[in-house]
């Protein structure tokens, strides 16, 4: 017997049934059977508007013959729409009688401030350009309008256009078809003559009367028109009389037969099937959006890798040329084929200039699409990797993101600049933690401090971890950090946001650079689940630069123009390419231009907005006074020091690492305990050379005043002398401190 797969409700079988046969019998009820009740498939077992099939119906005469366990098959039955549905599909497809900038005040009211800013630009453009620039070429240009108008006039009047047809006949030697012309251009010389000569003196005598009788304003009038006609008539071809107030940009007036030829050069079409089109092509903003289903056996992924031959067949720009998928098809393709580059177009200043405060919760503006749409972003829940070659807009795109947070003032921000420029300088009025390039400076090391607020800020996280599971649930219902929570200044666990500029600089640290690796693996992968978001950005996003395990905790992805879309799927994630995600394609001109990946369920691109150095100066100053006023300013803004736990915490760990029994032990096999114990905190130690794996813990606990000795052990019957640590000095060390701190 075969298995029977129906797509009706299990129902369980006889204990007997399932023990002696092999195939699986789905039963179907009888007609006077259990009710229907007990039979209607759950959810997950029927889908929406299917289940009514599986109700018995005492009507129906088919149905007297069933038995429990035949074998049947499964119901086909289609059910039409009813005419609510239909209706309101209706209504879906019917377009609207106004336009939306007709009928709503806020749009009508932005097309009237467009067309008077426009007009009156236009109007003024012109009138200031009239006296010096407009009216000197008239004057100039009228003379040779004046010779072409006479010129015109007089081979009109001597038929000068048959003149090439008589000299043909005289070539032919056809004396009758030159006797036929001659007779033709005489009639009409005859003619034109006398129209002309009265043309003349009519014009001469309104000219005369005019001159005597008319007012003077009235005969400036006519004297500016005349030399108007003339000038324009003499004004040459490649360089036009006016002016344009605006740019104006090549357009293709697009049609059926552009389309299919470019699919056709494409290479998209097949013999005897060529593209179809489900709608009519029109206009959509700037451009034209046409939406075209491929012969079949085309997928959107030949369209894609088509890209540049399908821009050539329009006869347009490969950056005019944007594709979208179709959910309903695989073959069906949308362009949005723009009238010039759009990214190419600044996107304009940053709404953040005029804002008084943001609700980092929420999603902020942070650019525009291709088509000028707004674009906006958000933080929560998700880590950042920026990249791009140099002076693309990396670190603006990055900073507008760190303005907004900036803006709301319970978000704690964490700013290291790798490169040590002036772009991130400002952020020391409002950033719990900033530091700049990797050389101490004025007794810091940027470093060091970068090192210590990693580690303060995973304490931090694991922190919250406990603390949110134990808080009770009228405060934090399902164990995730509210918005409530985090503005509650006793709760200490508000939003934050952790930027690394040229992070590159700080993972290829000689001593560092494997433990800040660590960390911020651990941070984007773990700590945006707690409110801590990771942004950081590199323009050399290679594995040896920024390795791979720190790369892919990145939720979201933004690349700008880069060199190969090798490094294009480096930084926006492998396959991207395959999904038409490519960067290297951007344009040196689209500087702020990136393709965002990851940040919500579409990926696009984003033109970022602008916040240039004199307006994140202005944005932080309003963000600093807003932080005062709410006493939310920490950190190196209000002057607090990191406390020394580090040090601290490396007393704790050799004690820990530190065997029952032993009390010298040596440094470097502290070390490679260390490494076992924190491998994330140690493990860059535990890698170097035996004297600076030493000399490393060495420094570490120089400042509570231990120092090292020459500790004699014998191994493998061989006596070594080597750098060490006394048990006692940790042990008076860690009361030391702790005494102090009692005290404080």
């Amino acid at each position: 017997m075969t298995e029977i797969d129906v797509s009706g409700p299990p129902v369980e079988a006889p204990e007997e049934e399932t023990t002696e046969t092999s195939a699986r019998v789905l039963p179907f009820l009888r007609k006077e059977t259990a009710p229907a009740a007990a039979t209607v498939p759950t959810e997950e077992e029927a889908k929406p508007g299917e289940w009514e099939a599986y109700l018995p119906d005492s009507d129906d005469p088919e149905a007297e013959g069933l038995t429990e366990g035949a074998e049947v098959d499964p119901p086909k039955q289609a059910y039409p729409p009813s005419a609510a549905e239909w209706m309101e599909a209706k209504d879906k497809a019917r377009l609207p009688v106004l336009p939306d900038w007709v009928k709503l005040p806020d749009q009508r009211k932005a097309v009237r401030k467009w067309a008077v800013r426009h007009y009156s630009t236009m109007v003024g453009y012109h009138a200031v350009r009239l006296p010096i620039v407009y009216t000197p070429k008239i004057v100039a240009y009228s003379p040779i309008g004046a010779w072409r108008w006479s010129t015109a006039i007089g081979r009109w009047v001597f038929d000068a256009e048959g003149k090439a047809l008589r000299l043909a006949s005289v070539v032919k030697e056809d004396a009758a078809e030159y006797l036929r012309l001659s007779h033709q251009r005489n009639d009409r010389v005859r003619l034109r003559g006398i129209v002309a000569a009265l043309g003349t003196f009519i014009g001469l005598a309104a000219a005369l009367t005019l001159y005597v009788m008319a007012p003077s304003w009235l005969l400036m009038l006519a004297m500016a028109a005349l030399t108007t006609a003339l000038g324009a008539a003499g004004a040459p071809v490649d360089r036009p009389l006016i002016d344009r107030a605006k740019v104006t940009f090549r357009k293709r007036k697009l049609s059926s037969d552009i389309v299919i030829r470019a699919h056709e050069v494409a290479g998209l079409t097949e013999k005897d099937m060529s593209v179809a089109f489900p709608r009519p092509i029109g206009r959509d903003g700037d451009g034209w959006r046409v939406v075209v289903d491929l012969p079949y056996g085309k997928t959107f992924k030949d369209a894609l890798k088509a890209h540049g031959r399908l821009a050539s067949g329009m006869d347009i720009a490969p950056t005019q040329l944007f594709m979208d998928p179709d959910e309903t098809s695989n073959r069906r393709v949308s362009y949005w084929i723009a009238d010039r580059d759009p990214l190419a177009v600044p996107s304009g200043k940053s709404p953040l200039l005029g804002a008084t405060r943001v609700d980092f919760w929420k999603p902020f503006p942070w650019g525009v699409d291709e088509r000028g749409n707004p674009v906006m972003a958000t933080m929560l829940w998700l880590s950042l990797l920026v990249g791009a070659v140099p002076r693309q807009g990396k670190t603006f795109s990055a900073r507008t993101i760190a303005l907004a947070a900036a803006l709301d003032p319970y978000v704690r921000l964490y700013v290291f600049d790798g490169k040590a420029s002036p772009d991130w300088r400002k952020f020391a009025l409002v950033a719990h933690r900033i530091g700049f390039g990797i050389v101490p400076k004025n007794g810091l090391d940027p470093v060091e401090h970068l090192l210590a607020s990693l580690r303060e800020l995973k304490a931090d996280v694991e922190d919250r971890y406990h603390r949110l599971s134990e808080l009770p649930l009228h405060i934090c219902p399902e164990g995730k950090l509210t918005p409530e929570i985090s503005r509650d200044k006793k709760l200490n666990m508000p939003l934050t946001l952790f930027v690394v500029d040229e992070v590159q600089e700080y993972l290829q640290h000689p001593e560092h650079g494997k433990e800040i690796l660590a960390l911020l693996v651990y941070l984007a992968r773990v700590a945006p689940a707690v409110g801590v978001s990771v942004m950081t950005s590199t323009q050399k996003p290679d594995d040896k630069a920024c390795p791979s395990e720190l790369r892919d905790q990145h939720q979201a992805r933004f690349a700008l123009r880069v060199g190969a879309y090798q490094v294009s799927d480096t930084i926006l994630g492998a396959g991207s390419y395959s999904e038409g995600l490519d960067a290297s394609k951007l344009l040196k001109s689209h500087k702020g231009v990136g393709l965002l990946k990851g940040m919500s369920d579409d990926s696009g691109i984003v033109r970022t907005y602008l916040a240039d150095g004199r307006d994140a100066e202005r944005i932080l100053t309003r963000a600093a006074a807003l932080r005062e006023a709410e006493d939310t300013l920490s950190g190196d803004a209000a002057g607090q020091a990191p406390a020394a736990e580090n040090a601290a915490t490396v007393l704790d760990d050799v004690a820990q690492v530190l065997g029952k029994g032993e009390t010298k032990l040596w440094s470097e096999t502290i070390v490679d305990r260390l490494a076992e114990l924190r491998p994330e905190a140690y493990g860059a130690w535990a890698e170097m050379e035996p004297k600076p794996k030493a000399e490393a813990l060495t420094a570490a606990l120089k400042p509570f005043g231990i120092g090292t000795e020459q500790i004699s052990r014998r191994v493998n019957g061989e006596q070594f002398n080597k750098r060490g640590i006394k048990r006692d000095d940790i042990t008076k060390a860690i009361t030391e401190r702790n005494k102090k701190r009692d005290a404080g």
